[in-house]
């Protein structure tokens, strides 16, 4: 995440409207954080499938800094509403959309921050987002007299624009980025597919590794249950940790070659069974009930190094999904610290969790 920043009190103060983005399979469950945050809060409209305009008692600033102390774990991103405005679907949009944002946006910017310009297009607009924010940032830029920094923004210029009919709305913002719970837009975090690439699981563990800062000892031992076919042993091999691969499959050859690699043929309880080494990190990202998981990695605990961390999946049925989580969470919280939760962008039905350990003892 990008190191914290607070914009001038006016630019967020008083500020009551949101928009909040959240995958489309659990928005009920983002709604649901966002009643819990704000018990008054108005769901004022969809703005497109996982998209939510809302207005709530609590401004966006109280509301974000709540949600930064402790994220929700479904609502992927947040951006105030400022300033709105009509669109028709013709050329002469960007320069409408450069006059709202030149005019009281520009007013809202720090001077001595970067900032960046975040936009969204939903529905039938002919506009892209690289054309519009080629259009406002300049303006922005020169009359705020704040730098432009797209690789890392302080601030954020938030435009989300909603095609209706035949033309649509624009709905424009300013915040600290760090009050966004994302650094991206809507919250998708998008990867460069590698050459090397194993499998798509491998954006799972490098969002999780950003957004919750984790950190990777200097040549590591790590763990990975279910491993197969390498995707995160992968990546732990990356940043140069020795990884034990647990997993009665194959590993892709690209991974098994690699003698930093140690493939233990066998299931994760059978590995477990063979009294195994210790580890600074334990990874699973196994297809197993979450119940089932959730007491596996209690099992591993005693090989998790007291300043170590884990990092698991919790897959999640289509029915009684919140009673699912809920159960798995009291389970994991005998031998762990929960110490974060998110249904990430690349995650799927299931909900990333990172573990700490408890002392000895449970």
């Amino acid at each position: 995440m990008s190191e914290a920043f607070e914009p001038p009190a006016v630019a967020e103060a008083g500020t009551r409207q949101l928009i909040l983005t959240a995958d489309p399979d659990f928005l009920d469950f983002a709604l649901d954080e966002a009643r819990a945050a704000d018990p008054q809060v108005e769901f004022l409209q969809g703005l497109a499938p996982g998209v939510m305009l809302a207005a709530g008692r609590r401004t966006f600033a109280d509301l974000a800094a709540g949600w930064q102390e402790k994220p929700p774990i479904f609502v992927r991103h947040i951006c105030p509403v400022q300033a709105s405005v009509g669109l028709d679907g013709s050329g002469g949009d960007l320069m409408v959309l450069s006059q709202v944002a030149g005019g009281e946006l520009a007013l809202l910017l720090a001077s001595d921050a970067p900032f960046s310009v975040q936009t969204r297009v939903y529905g039938d607009l002919p506009h892209k987002p690289f054309d519009i924010n080629q259009a406002v940032a300049p303006l922005l830029a020169e009359i705020s007299g704040a730098p432009l920094d797209v690789r890392r923004p302080q601030q954020v210029v938030s435009v989300v624009c909603v095609g209706q009919g035949q033309g649509g709305v624009a709905y424009l913002g300013v915040s600290a980025t760090a009050h966004n719970l994302s650094d991206w837009a809507g919250g998708m975090r998008r990867f460069a597919r590698e050459a090397e690439q194993v499998s798509r699981s491998e954006f799972k563990l490098l969002e999780a590794i950003e957004v919750f800062g984790l950190e990777l000892p200097p040549r590591g031992v790590a763990l990975d249950l279910g491993a197969a076919p390498g995707g995160w042993t992968r990546i732990l091999r990356r940043y140069a940790q020795y990884v034990t691969a647990v997993d009665p499959g194959d590993l892709d050859p690209r991974v098994a070659g690699d003698r930093g690699v140690r493939h233990k043929r066998m299931t994760a309880e059978a590995y477990l069974a063979n009294e195994p080494d210790r580890f600074d990190i334990i990874v699973d990202d196994m297809r197993m009930d979450a119940q089932a998981s959730a007491r596996l990695m209690v099992a591993y605990a005693p090989q998790l190094y007291a300043h170590g961390w884990a990092l698991m999946t919790v897959k999640l049925a289509e029915k009684q999904r919140r009673a699912t989580l809920d159960q798995a969470f009291a389970i994991l919280q005998r031998a762990y610290t929960i110490a974060g939760a998110r249904h990430l962008f690349h995650n799927r039905s299931e909900i990333t969790v990172y573990l700490r350990p408890k002392a000895r003892g449970y």
